[in-house]
């Protein structure tokens, strides 16, 4: 057994992500994620003979977009590449992307990890179309399946690829990476960022080296990481299996490796492939693609504050958490609903309290989906404000909204939830509960001081918990003393 080196890790991250389009990136067959086996598809993305592909602007415009958020140059000349090799998921026997002149060049996406910031350099993006899905029947995987399909649904449709430099060091780096891009390419509207789906891959490749070396170690390949604690999880397994390989004295393999959720293992899947094992050239069916100042300048335009901007803005001058700051960048459509309200409400830390204390707890859909507007939300919390109703009235009024799909303020109107505030209707029922309890008024004034909050509670109990409790102590207290 060899003795134990001080190995430093180094990490460069594939991103796949689906982009937003209406149809394919060669065909005018839709995108659209669940239906029917080979429902959308069509000779183009079929690979039938003696058909021709057609480039889809909007993906080129999508991709434009995202170079430009992550800080790449925007190539004036791409050339579409046709990458050679056989898989059933492949009906074409090649896959139509870029290689030797990709659409971005450079870049980087800036991080942050417990506090310290760095930038994670890229080296491209590239576009380039999808596979079909391999279905096996029996099994979750190949093994042990009674036999595979083919759902060539997905195939053709758009998709970038984002490319770091072997510029990652920790699996928790790596993490808050695919954290950042996401964040970035959903708040774009360019890729809707599901993992679980697959509209957002990450490929991990690793390798260890002895620390304060230069040259890079053998890699390996991860794949199947479909949530952001699988990628830190996978990274950290395949760093402690090669270590413990170095430990031995044995050869780390240049391999493709599977991601098992369940068994929190990597598992042999091939041996890795080099660039030229794919024999690529460029496509002889697509023209090279060539971009205009003008449309670049014009792409450039729509690319707003970046989301960790808006996460330090949401601390600085909004005084809200890490916690609260860091869900609303990775939740693009959470800031965004934040932002609307607050041009109509001007108090940042109550709508985040409420946004993140009440109303997200209620939201098991996709948030587009959820029907309470900001101008509703507004409107509810100013009659917080303005003590019509009580925060405990408030919280009731978050549930029947949810339960009945109905707005805040509908609840509000038709419910009768509204606080009691008139001192006189409020001084009437303090009273009455008072001459009620003359035996208790005599024993509080005689030293009992806990019975205050008894009174308290009867007055609340008569009201249905309306009356303003605030005013409920004044005049109680101005009472009994």
């Amino acid at each position: 057994m060899k003795e134990v080196e001080d190995y430093e890790t180094v990490i460069g991250l594939e991103v796949h992500a689906h982009l937003k389009t209406h149809s394919k990136l060669f065909c005018s067959c839709p995108t659209e994620f669940g239906n029917a086996p080979n429902a959308n598809t069509c000779p183009v993305c079929t690979g039938q003979p003696g058909v021709l592909p057609v480039l889809n602007k909007e993906s080129v415009n999508m991709a434009i977009l995202a170079g430009i958020a992550v800080n790449c140059k925007i190539n004036k000349k791409s050339v579409f590449a046709r990458k050679n090799y056989f898989y059933p998921d492949l009906p074409k026997a090649y896959q139509i992307s870029q290689f030797e002149e990709p659409i971005c060049s450079g870049g980087w996406v800036e991080i942050e990890v417990d506090g310290v910031s760095k930038k994670i350099k890229l080296n491209r993006i590239h576009m380039e179309e999808d596979a079909g899905k391999m279905v096996h029947v029996g099994a979750p995987g190949i093994w042990g399946s009674k036999a595979s399909a083919v759902d060539y649904n997905r195939s053709s449709v758009p998709l970038i690829e984002i490319v770091t430099e072997p510029d990652i060091s920790t699996a928790k780096e790596a993490k808050e990476y695919v954290i950042m891009l996401r964040a970035i390419l959903v708040s774009l509207g360019i890729c809707d960022g599901n993992l679980e789906e697959g509209s957002l891959r990450c490929d991990a490749n690793i390798s260890i080296r002895p620390r304060g070396t230069k040259t890079l170690g053998v890699k390996t390949e991860i794949k199947n990481m479909n949530s952001f604690k699988a990628i830190e999880r996978a990274i950290d397994f395949e760093v402690e299996r090669q270590k413990k390989l170095k430990k031995l004295g044995l050869p780390i393999e240049q391999e493709t490796r599977l991601w098992d959720e369940s068994s929190q293992k990597t598992f042999l899947m091939r041996s890795k492939e080099e660039s030229h094992d794919y024999r690529y050239f460029p496509d002889p069916d697509l023209l090279p693609l060539t971009l205009t100042d003008e449309l670049i300048d014009s792409l450039r335009k729509k690319v707003g504050e970046s989301p960790l901007d808006k996460k330090r803005k949401y601390q600085k001058d909004y005084n809200l958490t890490e916690e609260e700051s860091k869900l609303m960048m990775v939740n693009p459509e959470y800031a965004n609903y934040f932002e609307e309200t607050l041009k109509l409400y001007n108090n940042p830390k109550n709508i985040a309290n409420w946004f993140f204390n009440e109303i997200l707890s209620y939201i098991t859909q996709e948030f587009d989906k959820f029907h309470i507007t900001a101008d509703d939300f507004a409107s509810f919390l100013k009659k917080i404000d303005s003590n019509e109703i009580s925060g405990k009235i408030g919280k009731s009024v978050i549930r029947k909204a949810f339960d009945n799909k109905k707005s805040l303020m509908e609840i509000i109107e038709t419910e009768g939830v509204k606080q009691i505030t008139d001192t006189k209707e409020i001084e009437n029922l303090i009273d009455s509960i008072l001459n009620a309890n003359q035996d208790k008024v005599a024993e509080y004034k005689s030293g009992k001081v806990k019975l205050f909050g008894f009174f308290v509670g009867e007055i609340m109990k008569q009201s249905k918990g309306k009356a303003n409790p605030q005013v409920v102590n004044d005049i109680l207290k101005g009472k009994i003393g």
